[in-house]
Formats: C-alpha cells, sequence, structure tokens
C-alpha cells in the first residue's frame, strides 16, 4: 500500500479513527507504566521519611 499525500496517509484507508485510536491508547498506556511507578516510588519514600520521623 503506497500513500500519495499526507491526507490519504491520515485517512488510513478508511480505518483512520480505529488506527489512530489505538496509537494514542497504547501511547497513554505506555505513558502509564513510566509515570506511574515514579508517582508510587515517591509516595513511599515520603511515607517512609514520615514513619521515620515520627519514631525518632
Amino acid at each position: 500500500m503506497t500513500f500519495n499525500s499526507l491526507a490519504e496517509f491520515l485517512a488510513m484507508g478508511g480505518y483512520a479513527f480505529y488506527v489512530w485510536t489505538s496509537y494514542g491508547l497504547t501511547l497513554v498506556v505506555m505513558l502509564a507504566n513510566i509515570i506511574i511507578p515514579i508517582w508510587q516510588r515517591k509516595q513511599f519514600l515520603r511515607s517512609l521519611s514520615l514513619k521515620q520521623q515520627r519514631s525518632e
């Protein structure tokens, strides 16, 4: 399949909605897989610090 224009490429042969939606969802999941562990680590370290301060 060859595309002669950018508009034709973006239309994806009539399946643009499904193709771009799947790309978007994939991007969201991949970003979540990066961001959520970082956020959880910060929360864990913060709670550990608070526990340590209470015990002193």
